[in-house]
């Protein structure tokens, strides 16, 4: 797949992504045992600045009529992408109390408890999002993200594995295992599923950042340089695996990960007027 041109919002993404897995690394590493971790399953697909744009507009939409699960689910979308992910949990919360069997509603409120930290709900609520007689996998993946962050590898692999017997090769469910096995401190494991999941023609820049990752925990640096570079160009790919370098030896690492993803986060935006995809 031809490198992608980026915007500098996108880079800058794209930068306090890699800040943020780092702590993944230092996990994986044996430094930050009991950190949290965020894998790549759980995410909000609406691009922010689309999200912006239309957060206002599902707001009055979902006010005139909280009980249409389209709009439901759009503007939740739309929460999550704007980072209000604890609004969206809330119109999620009251869609699946009234549609307590709509599996993409279970799904999406699964997904929401989690990207907020509420673990032991969020597992609860993916398990009810479909049965093993008709298995989504892209919940069974959100699952193994939720065992990852409570620290369970196993289990969680189990997940991506059951996953990847539905869409073989899928690179998002890929990336999720090596990231799952570097976490179980199995990093030549983890280093031969991402470089299968960057190899298919269908992975983005995360899968590419999470191998990455992967190298440089092995010393490989100047590898995951390379790597690296393909999306984000030669002087911030340098800054990217500088900082890597560095936060994987400084005895303060999980402090000095978050200020940088601090320092790289945007500023605060005005919050739509109605609260909670």
């Amino acid at each position: 797949m031809p490198a992608t041109v980026e915007t500098r919002p996108a880079r800058s993404n794209a930068l306090r992504r890699l800040a943020v897995v780092a702590a993944v690394a230092l996990m994986a590493s044996g430094c930050l045992s009991r950190q949290p971790l965020t894998t790549g399953s759980i995410d909000a697909a609406a691009p922010a600045d689309t999200a912006r744009r239309d957060v206002g507009r599902l707001a009055q939409r979902y006010e005139r009529d909280p009980g249409d699960i389209g709009t439901a689910m759009a503007y939740a979308q739309a929460l999550r992408a704007t980072d209000q992910g604890a609004q969206a949990a809330a119109v999620l919360q009251q869609t699946a109390l009234r549609n307590p069997k709509n599996p993409a509603v279970l799904a999406a409120y699964g997904k929401s408890l989690a990207e907020i930290g509420r673990l032991a709900e969020a597992a609860e609520v993916l398990r009810n999002a479909h049965s093993p007689a008709n298995p989504d996998w892209r919940v069974l993946s959100a699952q193994g993200a939720v065992a990852d962050q409570m620290g369970d590898h196993a289990q969680a692999q189990r997940y991506y594995e059951a996953a990847l017997k539905i869409v073989p090769g899928e690179p998002a469910v890929m990336s999720n295992l090596g990231l799952s096995y570097a976490l179980a401190k199995h990093l030549p494991e983890a280093e031969a599923t991402l470089r299968q999941a960057s190899a298919d023609p269908r992975a983005d820049a995360r899968v590419r950042q999470n191998l990455a990752l992967v190298l440089g925990l092995q010393g490989r640096f100047g590898e995951a340089e390379q790597i690296l570079t393909r999306d984000l160009g030669p002087a911030e790919a340098a800054q990217n695996v500088a900082a890597l370098r560095a936060s994987i030896t400084q005895p303060n690492a999980w402090k000095a990960i978050r200020s940088a993803e601090k320092a790289e986060a945007p500023a605060p935006r005005p919050r739509a007027a109605a609260s909670a995809m």
